[in-house]
């Protein structure tokens, strides 16, 4: 008798089992960066590789500019020549005010001279005050120039993989030049394409366990999105699934397997 129930045990199981469909798909990364340049210059220093893990804030390139040296270097001189008219109406109001203060203490003063010298103090302090603001403007322009030193620095915008890389020391780059291509690893997901047939069995939000096959890693997964395919002659609807990786090492590209139940 105990010996008949297992079996039928076993045998509910199996064809519970039997039902369950199995579709597979690949692991891909929602956080794909394409990193680029918005300046031209030639490549002065490359400090990655394809498959190197890098850390936000790493410098991935160097790069040598003409461009920014020509505009750092204009706006340096525009700084340095605003400062000299400034030195130069500064020194000019302080003689004139050390001879009007001469004469107004001669009990001979000519009245007019004073006037004169009274006259062209306010138009030597008009161009003084000009001057500053040119001197102010120049320098604005010197630290934005300096703030662009960060371009030529090309940094990961966050965690990931090097996946792609086009540039090597001494290539020309173009400004929007896809130059290094990266993936975060940190927020991945897995996409697979279903018949329309099984549209009827999966739902966002539905967990769905999720397999690695080459790790031999299991977890559930949560169906974020189902979307059209790209080609509607395909008949066949995208899922995209996220799922916990866990301290695994699951990187783009990897297989994956995806169990999906009927609904009673």
């Amino acid at each position: 008798m105990r010996k008949g129930l297992v079996i039928a045990f076993l045998l509910i199981i199996s064809l519970l089992h039997a039902e369950d469909i199995i579709v597979t798909g690949t692991v891909v990364s929602d956080g794909q960066k394409m990193i680029g340049s918005r300046y031209m210059g030639y490549v002065k220093k490359v400090n990655v590789k394809v498959g190197d893990h890098v850390k936000r804030e790493d410098v991935l390139y160097e790069m040598e500019s003409a461009e920014f040296d020509i505009m750092k270097s204009q706006a340096d001189l525009m700084l340095e020549q605003s400062k000299i008219v400034v030195e130069f109406w500064r020194k000019r109001l302080e003689n004139i005010n050390k001879k009007r203060k001469r004469l107004e203490k001669k009990t001979n003063s000519v009245i007019g001279d004073l006037d004169d010298l009274t006259s062209q103090a306010e138009n030597v302090k008009a161009m003084l005050d000009s001057a500053q603001v040119m001197v102010e403007q120049a320098n604005i322009k010197a630290r934005q120039m300096a703030s662009l030193f960060n371009y030529l620095k090309m940094k990961a915008p966050s965690d990931g993989v090097i996946v792609r890389r086009n540039i090597k020391v001494g290539d020309m780059i173009m400004p929007g030049m896809l130059t290094i291509m990266m993936v975060d690893t940190e927020d991945l997901e897995v996409h697979v394409s279903v018949s329309e047939s099984i549209i009827s069995k999966v739902s966002v939000g539905q967990k769905l366990v999720v397999k690695i096959p080459s790790i031999k890693y299991s977890t559930v997964g949560t169906i974020k999105a189902i979307v059209p395919a790209a080609n509607p002659m395909t008949h066949k609807i995208q899922m995209r699934i996220t799922f916990d990786r866990g301290d695994k090492n699951i990187f783009p590209g990897m297989y994956a397997k995806v169990v999906i139940k009927d609904k009673k």
